[in-house]
């Protein structure tokens, strides 16, 4: 176990650090929904700091393979090696695999995981032809956006129903404003403006926008303007402009920000 003060920064929005440390302890994978930028996967790194245990992130895109995350032969000096890949390693170490957005990934890749998360933990290995049994301290965390399922990348009712499930959305606005302090060190004053501007955005969100301004963003935010930007440009160019390409779209949403940032 990690001594507090040396943990990623995360602050608790409900009782998700229990639910996590139960579902570690009795060997039960856990499925961590919540639109982009929330915190998923910085509580994932601060439960995996708080267990000890070695920490194995896979950002999950259309091109990931099976072999991506269990391993492939390579040639090497001259011979041919086995090199295990991320699920592999963690498998061995009885360490934590976290799969980001795993519904960005193929569908036939998220069937390697199935023998791990369920009574079985094993890991077939058919290249090699190990069968490899999970230690009790090897933990299966996997992460999607729910607001980005469709027909065509959803996760199927026999994956879903194979995990522990946690809902995460953004933060309270005094808990983000505490984030935000300890991340950037900016002061109260446009701390408490920036989330207060964050949540008029963020109920804008169906209105030519495919995703909502996440805690993140706030971050980067803040960080710029506690390194002197001009708080319209930071928000701008930290805020507004990854939201969207169009430009009617983004003279819309800065209206709102001058409109609402007292920078006098």
């Amino acid at each position: 176990m990690s001594d507090t003060n040396d943990l990623p920064l995360y602050v608790p929005q409900h009782n998700e650090v229990d639910v996590f440390t139960m579902a570690y302890q009795n060997q039960l994978p856990l499925m961590l929904k919540g639109p982009t930028g929330c915190g998923k996967t910085r509580f994932v790194s601060h439960m995996a700091e708080k267990l000890g245990r070695p920490l194995y992130t896979v950002a999950c895109h259309d091109d990931l393979t099976a072999a991506d995350l269990v391993g492939r032969y390579l040639i090497e000096g001259g011979e041919t090696v086995w090199r295990d890949g991320p699920l592999t390693r963690a498998v061995r170490e009885g360490g934590i695999c976290y799969l980001d957005e795993v519904v960005e990934a193929r569908k036939d890749t998220t069937v390697v995981i199935h023998p791990l998360s369920d009574d079985r933990r094993i890991l077939p290995i058919d290249r090699t032809g190990e069968l490899l049994e999970a230690p009790d301290d090897f933990m299966l965390v996997i992460s999607y956006n729910p607001g980005y399922q469709n027909l065509l990348k959803g996760l199927k009712p026999s994956t879903r129903q194979r995990f522990v499930s946690l809902t995460f959305d953004y933060p309270k606005s005094e808990t983000e404003q505490d984030i935000i302090k300890r991340e950037t060190g900016l002061n109260d004053f446009m701390t408490r403006q920036l989330v207060d501007l964050s949540n008029s955005l963020r109920r804008l969100k169906d209105h030519d926008l495919e995703e909502s301004v996440s805690t993140r963003l706030i971050v980067y935010t803040s960080t710029l303007i506690q390194a002197g930007m001009n708080p319209i440009q930071a928000c701008r160019s930290a805020l507004i402009e990854p939201l969207s390409d169009d430009e009617e779209v983004v003279k819309a949403l800065m209206a709102v920000v001058t409109a609402k940032l007292d920078v006098d």
